[in-house]
């Protein structure tokens, strides 16, 4: 018989009213706002109200090198969360929300998967409550204002050769990563060389996303550099007078969003930053709420460990005071005979000699974790094709390099394919108690804290870069800003910048291409390699099979 669609899943699904969701977390209904039957902002005039209350337990889910075989992290999570609650812990999620970029492009939906989905799966990856409508506009009215400023005097005396604020858009379009604007005669403006990032990749969503209250996103708002005079002063966009009108579109926003899991575990999804070109985890905002509602919390951060969970450990906690508990590393048997050399077409047949080999990728990921002071567990998430043989020796090598696993099977079976994880993840949690550190310390040089993140996490031989951007880096950390932690974007698929480069690499060197500050979200993003901040749709996108029928039906949508 053939295995039901993720969407035909989450259609089948017995949603419970969002209040009564809202109720499990003794949130009052006057504080709940809303978006049809199944999905709601929490106000934040709640947020007051917990003051005082205990924080519950924090655990990341991070995972290996992603491959085209999968890892299921987002999966996991919620099938993590589910099993919580089935063992009599109140737990709840806190999770990133999906742009409409991958949706369309080459991901596909990001809402988990089988039995382990937060719902309404459609709705959460198609505009779900306007979030990312609101930061794209608020980011493109920063950069409307910096125009208009130009075209009526411009009293800052902003070099336009010197702005270094993008537009955004929620969507993969190579072909607007270099724009030239203005063009068509005086009335118009002044043309000059621009260009667009995703809006995942905006520095209004790392704002949003690290912000604590509308008073915190104002302020951080009017910090964003957009650009610099002809004497190299930064001109903010609290110069400008933006600030105000920007927090303004963000109002609501601003506010996490409740939805639930197949199961009716609560879930906040909220803020959605890529792993590999922006910090990568939800909102500060909604974890810090959640831990205040729940014993247990499950967050996740993008991609593997050594950007998701740096950026975690690195940016998201160092700025917002969160302490984590405990790390789940997902991991597959899939991805890790990728990582051990097999190819896409192979991976149905037993190869025990190529697990060996790609587990190195694994025990990286999980030794990184430990660099932090935070207990590691790994989680093999089992695929229905997984052989017994090849589960047994992946926890078996586990096992021989002392690390805690446990073996899950939550796409099939939901919360109830997941209660070994959940039990060993309690159990370490409270038999060896987390003794999180950041990294480096503020006070570090940027070039320093690059080295770090590099040769620590990365295992490269050193960084390097060229004139042009080390004297930049130099700039800014004599301007100011060199307590800032670092943000790398990097790709995703290799510890280095060459994606093609599996498994655990080492005798490479980080190449540092840009740097970009961001100010209000007070960290500095270093490009490596090729990556780009405005990705392009694959050869064939996830577009090409997605439509609406004559009864409303979405189909293709995964």
């Amino acid at each position: 018989m053939e295995a039901k669609s993720d969407l035909e899943i989450a259609r089948e699904a017995d949603l419970l009213p969002i209040e009564d969701i809202a109720g499990k977390l003794g949130i009052e209904d006057r504080f709940v706002e809303p978006y049809g039957h199944d999905k709601a902002k929490i106000g934040l005039d709640f947020l007051k109200t917990l003051e005082g209350r205990p924080d519950g337990k924090l655990i990341l889910v991070t995972a290996v090198t992603p491959t085209p075989a999968g890892e299921g992290k987002t999966t996991t999570s919620v099938g993590l969360g589910d099993a919580l609650n089935l063992i009599g812990k109140k737990a709840m999620l806190c999770l990133r929300e999906p742009s409409l970029g991958p949706c369309f492009g080459m991901k596909g939906g990001a809402a988990g998967g089988g039995y382990a989905q937060v719902v309404p799966m459609e709705s959460i990856n198609l505009h779900f409550t306007g979030d990312m409508h609101a930061i794209a506009a608020a980011n493109n009215l920063l950069a409307a204002m910096i125009d208009n400023h130009i075209y009526w005097g411009n009293k800052l005396d902003l070099d336009s050769r010197r702005i270094t604020w993008h537009r955004a858009i929620d969507m993969n379009d190579r072909s607007l990563r270099n724009t030239v604007t203005s063009l068509g005669g005086a009335a118009n403006g002044y043309p000059r060389e621009n260009g667009f990032d995703i809006t995942a990749a905006s520095e209004v969503m790392a704002i949003l996303c690290l912000a604590i209250s509308q008073g915190d996103l104002r302020e951080r708002l009017g910090k964003i550099v957009v650009g610099y005079t002809r004497d190299r002063k930064p001109v903010t966009a609290g110069e400008l007078e933006a600030a105000g009108a920007m927090a303004a579109l963000l109002k609501d926003a601003l506010k996490p969003n409740l939805v639930q899991t197949l199961e009716h575990t609560p879930a906040f999804i909220h803020g959605g930053p890529f792993g590999n070109i922006a910090h990568g985890c939800n909102s500060a905002i909604a974890t810090r709420t959640a831990l205040k509602l729940s014993d247990y919390i499950v967050t996740e951060a993008g991609f593997g460990a050594d950007l998701g969970a740096e950026k975690f450990f690195d940016i998201k906690c160092r700025l917002s005071g969160l302490r984590p508990d405990a790390a789940v590393v997902v991991a597959t048997a899939r991805a890790l005979k990728m990582h051990g050399g097999v190819g896409k077409g192979e991976l149905h047949r037993e190869n025990p000699a190529a697990l060996r080999e790609g587990v190195a990728n694994l025990f990286r990921h999980v030794e990184n974790v430990g660099f932090y002071g935070v207990p590691a567990i790994v989680a093999i998430n089992r695929f229905p094709t997984d052989s017994d043989g090849e589960i047994e020796l992946l926890r078996d090598l586990c096992a021989d390099a002392g690390v805690k696993v446990a073996v899950a099977d939550h796409w099939a079976r939901g919360g109830a394919g997941a209660v070994d994880l959940a039990e060993t993840v309690v159990e370490v949690i409270e038999t060896s108690p987390s003794r999180f550190q950041v990294l480096y310390p503020d006070k570090m040089p940027l070039w320093s804290k690059a080295r770090m993140i590099a040769q620590t996490i990365y295992r490269a031989d050193d960084i390097i870069a060229d004139k042009a951007v080390r004297d930049r880096i130099k700039e800014l950390q004599e301007g100011g800003y060199g307590h800032f932690p670092i943000c790398m974007a990097k790709t995703q698929y290799s510890f280095s910048s060459d994606p093609n480069l599996k498994n655990a690499p080492d005798n490479f060197v980080l190449p540092i291409r840009e740097v970009r500050l961001a100010g209000g979200a007070e960290f500095v993003i270093l490009i490596c390699g090729d990556i780009m901040t405005m990705p392009g749709l694959p050869r064939v996108p996830a577009a090409n099979n997605i439509s609406i029928d004559d009864t409303g039906q979405i189909n293709g949508l995964f």
